[in-house]
């Protein structure tokens, strides 16, 4: 959440900033957030008026109960319990006031980077690298990923369905062994600096309320009501929560983890919508790429996890774009953020496979993530980043239709080789 701080302090500069995300409700909450803020340090200073004549009273009541007067001690003692009752008043005021102000933060939106562009929605996001596209793409390249996984035999989204419903996935043999090793070929790319997590799938609501996708996101979240726990929509959220309400030296700092996990995601109001194959599941597997950092360290670290994201991507041989996100068209918690996009000539559409985002201080307000520098008093909130280093659907979409070949087999990209127990194509069983 936004510091309560900057309401009080540049209320018109926090306004200019969020009206650059072209969200009327926002600004209509941070008003509301505005009025009630004022409301409850009025309150407070009421309170704390009230608490301190209570507590001069109890002096006095004392000191005439001493001097022997015991008709002013018990006037006193009435003055004490009715101011006492006032107070008691105010601090349920207080509290009230309080928690309505908590809500509103958590739904107002982070300010974007003064170097995010500006835009109202993903119509408006700048191509900033690339495209890097061959001259022309074969007709044998222009097949759905969808059809050729069926003639391969490595893609039976029917019996998934069986199993789980709509919009669920099940890759099979090479297809299987092709998303396990994208998995295995992102987290050994990273391994030279990420330190790696297997974190639980499932988080509590305070976990997942920390990075954000609480309360505005609930309907997109899986929710198991019986125990309090969310299945995770990505790695994200346990890697942030990781040090929630945690001290750190400023040492210790930038803190770099990544994770495997499978994610799960409702995709709600997407019923048939880009739901063929694997462009929209919901449940999928990704690594993630994450930082905890000090605010200086958060520029830099942004375009090391932009950069080692293109990397994977380039690597695979694939056809790829970054665009960064227009203000309109921000996450609820990003503070600057890029997209990077691989082309999928079967589908003619650019894919979204990796998100790479700067929270600035947003999440770890929320989490209570902060670290003390060497020699100062006090401590500093810390700033987050994170990045998709791989989702296996698209890209393994992707690689379906950018590498298949006249015969209908797909080669295998070389990077993946290792991974496959020998494969170097995927051919009909």
């Amino acid at each position: 959440m936004i510091d309560v701080r900057l309401l009080r302090t540049d209320a018109d500069a926090v306004r200019a900033a969020l009206e650059r995300r072209r969200v009327p409700e926002v600004l209509v909450q941070l008003q509301r957030a505005t009025e009630v803020d004022g409301v409850v340090r009025s309150v407070q200073a009421r309170r704390d008026a009230l608490r301190a004549d209570v507590n001069e009273i109890s002096k006095r009541v004392a000191n005439a109960r001493r001097e022997g007067d015991g008709a002013n001690a018990d006037a006193l003692q009435a003055e004490s319990r009715s101011l006492g009752a006032q107070e008691t008043e105010l601090a349920a005021e207080l509290e009230r006031g309080q928690t309505e102000l908590h809500e509103l933060l958590l739904r107002i939106p982070n300010l974007p980077h003064p170097d995010a562009p500006d835009g109202a929605g993903d119509a408006d996001n700048p191509v900033v690298k690339g495209p890097f596209l061959p001259s022309d793409f074969a007709k044998h390249q222009r097949v759905p990923h969808w059809e050729t996984a069926a003639t391969l035999g490595i893609l039976d989204n029917e019996r998934a369905t069986k199993i789980s419903g709509a919009m669920f996935a099940m890759q099979r043999g090479a297809g299987a062994a092709l998303a396990r090793a994208l998995c295995q070929y992102a987290l050994d790319s990273n391994a030279d600096a990420f330190e790696e997590i297997r974190p639980p799938s499932l988080v509590t609501t305070a976990t997942l309320t920390a990075t954000g996708q609480l309360p505005k996101f609930a309907d997109d979240a899986y929710a198991i009501e019986r125990d309090d726990l969310w299945c995770i929509p990505t790695a994200e959220v346990p890697l942030t929560s990781l040090y929630a309400g945690e001290v750190l030296a400023e040492s210790e700092l930038p803190i770099r983890l990544m994770a495997y996990s499978p994610c799960y995601r409702r995709e709600a109001g997407s019923a048939g919508r880009d739901t063929r194959g694997m462009l929209r599941v919901h449940e999928f597997d990704k690594v993630e790429i994450l930082a905890v950092a000090t605010p200086d360290q958060a520029p830099a670290l942004l375009f090391e996890l932009r950069d080692r994201a293109e990397r994977l991507i380039s690597g695979l041989g694939l056809p790829y774009r970054i665009i960064e996100i227009c203000t309109g068209d921000l996450g609820q918690s990003h503070h600057r953020s890029f997209d990077i996009e691989v082309y999928a000539p079967g589908c003619d559409a650019w894919l979204e496979v990796s998100s790479i985002s700067w929270f600035s201080d947003y999440q770890a307000r929320r989490a209570d993530i902060r670290f003390r520098r060497a020699g100062e008093k006090g401590t500093t909130v810390a700033n987050t980043l994170n990045g998709s280093a791989l989702a296996v659907p698209r890209v393994w979409a992707a690689i379906i239709e950018n590498f298949r070949m006249t015969d209908g087999a797909v080669e295998i990209p070389a990077v993946l080789r290792p991974y496959m127990r020998g494969l170097t194509s995927i051919r009909p069983r």
